[in-house]
């Protein structure tokens, strides 16, 4: 499986240091087997990150006794499996669906905790940065559950070196700050001691004084974590190349390049001959800068995306140019491009993943803030609830008061909203469907499947100035709010009738033809003739002048249909008003309308009143 240049060390450096103590056996041949169990099982516990062969030894030899284990020691032996599947297996997806279930059905938190800190890690090895800081999130919070001090260790280690990992080093210092303050073991203290360092360097924090990288290889070294030892060196190489001292951090490289290279770590071995081969070619020693370049390079197959295999190509490449080999050169400088490439985009994606994280946790965390306050309030309540009676009816009637005078907002929200459609749709005087209702209700109509007939009637009150100007505005209103009484009265719950204007009303009439449409306009005319005045105290004639058009002959388009109706609308006026005008009617239903109107009712000077264009 394809790894990322940290996801090896970060897998190494997430050790958990179970104590794990033997029972004395005596001379019970069956205590002496499960003491023997026990020490295996601690054995290769203490083994994963620093002797693989013997780890993988100890493995064998519980795996052929696994028979005789019980629950617990077979979950601890299923976390080590996990970790050699991962670490050592290539199976990353086998040994994170192991360490996963262990973290969900572990009755032991300690077990739990460390199987939560491996699938992190493991996912980080798997590329899936986001997934890492997801369950990552999940199994910190649980180290206050755990009671071995060396295993909640690692679950800071883990944070630390995953934020390090992602660039968030002043985090990943803090992590590892809170382990060197718990009084750790020499393992846990070498891993956080390592991040710190990483991470100061990283931040510039370290200046000239190496003091303290060289203390921390050599407690590591001590322990045996040959692996954690030597990326202290290839950051105190880098350290020491960076205040001018690269001479120092190419003997510190030599001095045990051998060594890192048996240790097999293809990240580690890659970063350790990298590096030492860019110092090798800026201090001139071409043959030793191009050796350990190769050797580099063959690592390749097995980290893409690393740092390492870029400066590495990049060294080979500026060599065979100074050479005069500019075939292989640009061989070199191509693979080099692509392996600068690949880094930067795994720097991408390590943000990017940071960032999602950050974001998801933020939202977590406001939606936890949340209800942790409604947790306090129902804690407060029944606290109240566990006082004396009167204060429990107290506290109940508070809540009713409370409810109501929610449901009354809401109600008066509700009205309130209805009000304001109100508004918006109709007209405050008369009470009809305003334009913009009247616009919208016709959108609908046009953009309705289907290709149904609709048609317009537009009329306007004739000398309605006159009636406000002789007998007053409020006799002018109560005239338009008879108009719209009668005009409702004709329309069917379908149509749309709408004051458009100050003395100007619309009906949209969906499923009607021109005649339909007509005969509406007729029959409207009729009866605001038949407009009794007395009531408002004078004596006046209503009457109204209309111009009626139809999607057939107009489009299915208001503005063009209005553009039509209106003009026949002012062609009745013209024409001496109180009359109907129609927009090009077939002579087949003009032919038709003497019959229509008959059987309607409508009075017999309706038909002396139509006019046909």
């Amino acid at each position: 499986m394809v790894r990322g240049a940290f996801a090896f060390v970060v897998l190494a450096l997430a050790a958990l240091c179970a104590a794990m103590v033997p029972a004395r056996a005596g001379d019970d041949p069956a205590a002496a087997d499960r003491a023997g169990v026990r020490e295996l099982l601690a054995q290769a516990d203490a083994l994963r990150s620093a002797d693989r062969v013997r780890f993988e030894q100890a493995l064998e030899q519980l795996y052929a006794r696994r028979d005789s284990l019980d629950l617990a020691e077979l979950q601890q032996l299923q976390y080590l499996r996990a970790y050699w599947l991962i670490v050592f297996g290539n199976d990353v997806t086998a040994g994170i669906a192991r360490a996963q279930s262990l973290f969900h059905e572990a009755a032991d938190p300690d077990l739990r905790f460390r199987a939560g800190s491996l699938v992190a890690n493991s996912f980080a090895i798997n590329r899936d940065f986001a997934e890492g800081l997801r369950f990552l999130e999940k199994t910190l919070p649980k180290r206050h559950e755990v009671d071995d001090r060396d295993i909640r260790h690692d679950g800071t280690n883990v944070a630390a070196a995953l934020y390090n990992q992602l660039g968030q080093y002043t985090l990943a210092k803090t992590y590892a700050a809170e382990t060197l303050a718990d009084a750790p073991a020499p393992r846990a203290a070498c891993f956080a001691g390592h991040f710190s360092l990483e991470a100061r360097l990283r931040l510039g924090q370290l200046g000239e004084d190496d003091a303290s990288a060289r203390e921390m290889l050599a407690k590591c070294e001590a322990i045996g974590e040959g692996v954690v030892a030597g990326i202290i060196r290839t950051n105190l190489a880098r350290h020491l190349a960076a205040t001018g001292r690269p001479s120092e951090a190419i003997t510190l490289l030599q001095q045990t390049v051998d060594k890192v290279t048996a240790i097999g770590y293809p990240w580690l071995v890659a970063e350790y001959r990298s590096l030492l081969s860019v110092l090798l070619e800026e201090s001139g020693d071409i043959q030793g800068a191009t050796r350990n370049a190769e050797a580099a390079v063959a690592q390749a197959a097995g980290i893409d995306g690393a740092r390492a295999i870029a400066d590495a190509y990049r060294v080979l490449y500026v060599i065979a140019e100074r050479a005069g080999r500019p075939q292989e050169a640009l061989e070199y400088f191509r693979k080099y491009a692509e392996a600068d490439k690949a880094w930067l985009n795994e720097v991408k994606t390590r943000e990017l993943a940071y960032q999602i994280v950050r974001q998801e946790t933020s939202q977590k965390n406001q939606q936890i803030e949340l209800l942790n306050q409604q947790n306090e309030l129902l804690r407060l309540q029944q606290r109240v609830q566990e006082q004396e009676a009167t204060n429990s009816r107290l506290l109940v009637l508070l809540l009713l008061v409370a409810l109501a005078t929610i449901c009354y907002w809401a109600y008066k929200t509700k009205r309130m909203q209805r009000s304001l459609r109100h508004l918006a749709e109709n007209d405050p005087l008369t009470g009809a469907r305003n334009r913009h209702f009247f616009t919208q209700r016709a959108k609908q109509l046009f953009t309705a499947p289907g290709d149904e007939p609709v048609s317009l009637v537009m009329f306007d009150l004739d000398g309605f100035k006159l009636i406000n100007d002789g007998f007053g505005h409020a006799t002018g209103d109560w005239a338009l709010v008879r108009v719209v009484e009668v005009c409702r009265a004709l329309c069917t719950p379908r149509d749309c009738f709408a004051r458009i204007g100050g003395e100007e009303f619309a009906i949209l009439i969906p499923g009607a033809d021109i005649a339909r449409a007509r005969h509406v306009a007729e029959e409207c005319r009729a009866r605001l003739a038949a407009i009794d005045s007395a009531e408002s105290g004078h004596v006046f004639t209503v009457t109204a002048s209309f111009g009626v058009t139809c999607s057939e002959l107009a489009g299915r388009d208001l503005t063009s249909m209005m553009s039509q109706a209106d003009r026949m609308l002012y062609r009745a006026k013209r024409e001496g008003r109180n009359r109907v005008c129609v927009h090009e009617l077939p002579r087949a239903v003009v032919e038709d309308l003497p019959e229509r109107l008959s059987s309607s009712g409508a009075d017999s000077d309706a038909r002396s009143r139509v006019a046909a264009v």
